[in-house]
Order: structure tokens, then sequence, then C-alpha cells
């Protein structure tokens, strides 16, 4: 059974098999009856969200990254700009192996970002004034179930100048900038641990395409934390050098886009560094 992560008062993590009543209005959960930490690791102490507090929300697997069923409870501005950033993920990923020839192997990766993510954010574009991007979407997979390279490089032009578009819509709305993205990339490293957890199998990588989305949502982190990091510098570089530290870290876990057979990390590594990361938000907002 699968654990996942639940945020309570967001100020701890813990992990509980699913599924899971969650007390949305809970200030602070302790260890109860169900709710177990990762395997050799300790309730990992996060730090708060305070410029978007939510309600308690859960994090789950590949099926729930755009938060379908209602896995995820984020205001709409963080919900829309996560989602945007794993759709950039996926396509991170999907990109190095269509380089390596390997379109076959790149279609899942062109196929999650509408049937997996598009849906949970797509009633929340227009009142964010975001055009739909759903047909630039589905356009651009079809030139990669075609495997046809310049079809290809035109469609994914057209998309990432949409995405750019709705990047924007969101973030200038943002009183704060430099943390709501820090926050966003939170949200996408969380993502990455889950599906990084579902990879792992005794050490090994078992199920290659969730690595691939773990590696692929790990360096987009990377990439956006990279738009802001002057920003962040100038106002703790302390700080900033942790967050990239933790971000080296976790690219570390992915060698190549072709997974080793031995895992680098087991997932509770993985997840603390993520935890490490978010230890440091607070130092930004």
């Amino acid at each position: 059974m699968k654990k996942r992560k639940i945020w309570a008062g967001l100020s701890s993590a813990v992990l509980v098999a699913a599924p899971v009543a969650v007390q949305a209005a809970a200030p602070h959960v302790e260890p109860q009856v169900g709710i177990e930490a990762k395997a050799g690791q300790t309730l990992l102490q996060l730090a708060q969200h305070q410029g978007h507090a939510a309600p308690a929300a859960t994090s789950g697997g590949e099926g729930d990254e755009g938060g379908a069923g209602g896995a995820v409870q984020l205001p709409a501005p963080l919900h829309v700009y996560r989602g945007i950033e794993m759709i950039r993920g996926h396509l991170t990923v999907g990109a190095e192996l269509i380089e390596a020839g390997r379109w076959a192997d790149a279609l899942p990766h062109f196929l999650h970002p509408e049937e997996e993510i598009y849906g949970s954010i797509r009633e929340q574009l227009k009142p964010l004034n975001i055009a739909p991007f759903q047909v630039a979407l589905k356009s651009l997979s079809q030139t990669v179930k075609a495997k046809n390279k310049e079809a290809y490089v035109r469609a994914r032009a057209a998309l990432d100048e949409r995405l750019a578009a709705a990047e924007t819509a969101v973030k200038t709305k943002e009183a704060d900038g430099t943390y709501f993205v820090l926050e966003t990339a939170l949200e996408v490293l969380q993502q990455a641990a889950d599906e990084y957890e579902e990879a792992v199998e005794k050490g090994r990588i078992a199920n290659v395409v969730e690595y691939q989305d773990a590696r692929g949502f790990v360096f987009e982190v990377d990439r956006l934390v990279g738009t802001v990091m002057p920003a962040a510098s100038a106002k703790n570089a302390d700080a900033a050098k942790a967050l990239q530290a933790s971000l080296d870290d976790l690219k570390a876990t992915f060698p190549a886009v072709t997974p080793p057979k031995q895992a680098v990390k087991d997932s509770g590594q993985f997840l603390s560094a993520v935890a490490k990361f978010e230890l440091q938000l607070s130092n930004f907002h």
C-alpha cells in the first residue's frame, strides 16, 4: 500500500497509509494510530507556508499529479503554477528521450500533461486570465506519436509560448514573486518524491517512467529556482546557497535519463533532501 504525505497545519509532514481522514483545520497533529514515519526516518519538521496557508492536503502519485479527486487542496494560483511546472518537467525529460532517439519511451511524458494534469487546472485558468492550452498539449503529443521531429519542434515552441504566458499571468499577481516561485518549487519537489518512491523497490529502479518523472520534476525545479536565485541571494545569501545545495543533492539522484540499476538514493533520503529545501523557505518570506 502506498504511503502518502499528509500536510498537517503545514508545519510538519508525516506519512500515512492511504486512505485516511484528514483534519483540515488542525494546527498540529500528534502521531496517532495509522500515522508512521517512513522507514528509518523521523517525522520531518517543515517550514510554514505563511504566504498561502491552505487546508491540509494529500499529495498522491502519478494518477494524482494534478490533484485528481481532490487529493491536493491548494490556493488556485499555487495549484495552477504547480501544474504548469509539472507539465514542463514532463516535457523536459521527454525532450531528453527524443534527443536520444527514443520516441516510444518519450511518449508517456507527452501524454501525461493532458491526461493527468491539465484537467485539474482547466477550471482555474479563466479566473487567472490564462488562455486554454489543451489543444497545444494534444498537438505536441501527436507529433511525438508520429515521430515527426520538424512538427515536434514547431509544436513544442508553440506550447512553450503558451506556458510562459500562463506563468506570467499567475506570477504577476503575486505580491512576493520570489517566495511564490520557491513555494511552487517545493510543491513540485514533493511530487517528485512521490514519483521516486514509486520508482524504487528494494534499492533498485523498478519503474523507469516514474524515475524519469521524478528526474523531470527535479530538473525543472532547478531551472525554476534559477529564475529567482539572484533575488533570493540578495535577500539571504546563506539560505539561497542551502536551497541550491539541496537541489544539487536531488539532481545527483539522476545520473542519466536512463536509470542506473541500483538507486542512488532510497526514498527516505530523497524526501530528506526535499525537507532541507523546505526548511529554508521561511528565510525568504
